[in-house]
């Protein structure tokens, strides 16, 4: 049966990455005291156990998915990077550009003083700092340097070692260090600190809730209330009636007649209205004054919940305060705000920016009226623009594979870098015209996923062979060396953030993760936080750190490369 099972897996060697998926995915999200190896690492170590076996795959199939890979991040995260390198936000950006420089030169630093070859340098890096694509990248750089093939393989095998070895503490150390250490290092109260920040955008105190978990509370609400004389709300347009409260008239019945409000609406009487708006405003401003009655003709109105993806230009940097007293916003309210794949609190002075996706409640009738205003509905689709993804590919892939010879030394952004950058323009452009490129966010998931997991299992399965020699050679001076280039850059980017920079405590340790694009530490940040405000300061420094560390896998080859082509 054994011999049978590893007969059929060489022969089959496509049978081997699925079993390799299907192992790191059951793995991967297992805790053990309160951490887990996640689904990246655990589908390495899935392949490299396989590997043993003495499988042989394609490394078309790793390129392939890789290149898909790339493209997905860059288009999830365009819009933001794009907007990065424009004149906004340029505190966030140097602060971001600051940090990324030492997780660059502190692995550097630390491959160099521990004399460790290319491959264990470039997966060092890698691994510490969490970037699963710069181990694409990075071999794909060491391929390029001219070296004799069996030196560039064996340097090759050395990324993914490094890689497993020094990525756990990576994810971990990072999120203790952000999470517990670092708001004692300032002598700040991070919860305190949130609350402050949260008073500061005018709103409560925020939470995080466990996925999958709902509210039975619901925010947003439409009552119907009797109007009398001794009310105050007769004999005006209801438009003057509370100016300072979001509560909005929506259809007013008179006798047997129900009819549609708008501003300009004068109420009498007797007349039964349909008000929405929030429900602790209903209840503060109408309940002492109104009868509630329930009238299920009168409150059965269409409503809708939209996705709405924000293009308009001249919203950006506005307060959802300032939206809200926008005409197109009479009767529409936001939900929620997902900026850089990562959700932001809903509160008065919470910024729009071009590219964040707003879920909108209302009366069909209102959210249509704001999407117009805001940009693009983002409505559910099941299909994606194929060749919006097939050209964006190519073309960025071909750019890629141009090479300058700076003496001696093939410096290109290779097929991968190219496909990374391709899909930051796309991801951008989307933004801007969103007519056309629809990439649906379960679509990209899958291919974010899909194509970073197939390639760690094939680069596990390669691998797999030497891992057992490679850990017993470097396994514990490596994964120490690991944990200073992991700690070094989150240590020193606290210090940075809050005292040149100035961020306030309550973003600044979401910017730290954003920079190192751990959202797991962002996560851990938010529940110590016991708010969202973290993620405030998250999505830029996420945009440009995703893109640079993953560029900076090519830029370690090429400062470790060896001199003369010396062996490993």
């Amino acid at each position: 049966m054994i011999d049978w099972f590893v007969d059929t897996l060489q022969t089959y060697p496509q049978l081997a990455v699925f079993l390799a998926l299907g192992i790191g995915f059951v793995i991967g999200p297992l805790k053990l005291l309160g951490f887990n190896l996640g689904n990246v690492t655990a589908t390495l170590l899935a392949g490299v156990a396989i590997g043993q076996l003495g499988i042989q795959i394609s490394a078309d199939v790793k390129n392939t998915f890789f290149i898909l890979f790339l493209f997905a991040v860059g288009f999830g995260v365009g819009p933001q990077f794009v907007r990065g390198l424009s004149s906004d936000g340029p505190k966030q950006i140097a602060f971001a550009l600051t940090v990324l420089s030492l997780c660059l030169v502190v692995p550097w630093a630390c491959a160099v003083f521990a004399g460790l070859p290319l491959g264990y340098g470039a997966g060092l890096y890698a691994g510490s700092q969490t970037i699963s694509a710069a181990i694409g990248v990075a071999t794909d750089q060491i391929g390029s340097l001219g070296l004799p093939a069996a030196e560039a393989q064996t340097y090759a095998n050395q990324v993914p070692i490094a890689y497993a070895v020094t990525y756990i503490f990576g994810t971990i150390g990072s999120g203790i260090i952000l999470a517990q250490i670092g708001p004692r290092l300032i002598g700040v109260d991070l919860p305190a600190a949130c609350r402050e920040y949260e008073a500061k955008l005018g709103g409560g105190v925020g939470s995080t809730t466990e996925p999958g978990i709902s509210s039975a509370y619901h925010r947003f609400a439409m009552r119907a209330y009797v109007v009398d004389e001794a009310s105050g709300l007769t004999g005006q347009p209801i438009g003057q009636l509370m100016p300072d409260v979001r509560l909005f008239v929506e259809r007013v019945r008179r006798g047997d007649q129900v009819f549609e409000a708008d501003r300009d609406t004068v109420l009498q009487p007797g007349d039964i209205v349909a008000v929405s708006g929030q429900r602790h405003q209903l209840v503060q401003q109408l309940e002492p004054k109104l009868t509630e009655v329930d009238d299920e003709a009168l409150l059965n109105a269409e409503a809708e919940v939209l996705d709405t993806f924000v293009t308009n230009k001249a919203l950006a940097g506005k307060t959802m305060r300032e939206l809200g007293a926008e005409p197109w916003a009479r009767g529409v309210y936001a939900r929620k705000i997902v900026r850089s794949l990562v959700e932001v609190p809903v509160l008065p002075e919470t910024t729009i920016e071009r590219g964040d996706i707003v879920t909108l409640v209302g009366r069909r009738v209102h959210v249509e009226n704001a999407v117009k205003a805001l940009g693009f509905a983002d409505r559910p689709v099941e299909t994606t623009d194929i060749a919006y993804v097939g050209w964006g590919i190519f073309l960025g892939g071909m750019i890629g594979a141009l090479t300058l010879v700076v003496e001696n030394v093939p410096l290109s952004l290779s097929t991968s870098g190219g496909a990374l950058l391709a899909g930051l323009l796309l991801g951008w452009l989307r933004a801007v015209h969103p007519a056309f490129g629809r990439i649906p966010a379960p679509a990209l998931w899958v291919m974010n996923t899909l194509g970073l997991n197939v390639f760690i299992a094939v680069v596990g399965i390669g691998a797999g062979p030497g891992f057992v020699a490679g850990i017993a050679e470097v396994g514990v001076s490596l994964f120490l060396w690991g944990a200073a280039a992991t700690s070094v850059p989150m240590v020193a980017s606290v210090f940075i953030g809050r005292y040149i920079f100035r961020f306030h405590p309550a973003i600044l340790f979401g910017a730290c993760a954003g920079v190192r694009t751990t959202t797991a530490a962002l996560g851990m940040i938010q529940e110590a936080a016991k708010s969202k405000v973290p993620a405030l300061g998250y999505g830029m420094p996420y945009a440009v750190g995703n893109t640079l560390l993953t560029i900076f896998g090519l830029v370690i080859v090429l400062l470790l490369a060896p001199s003369g082509g010396s062996g490993p």
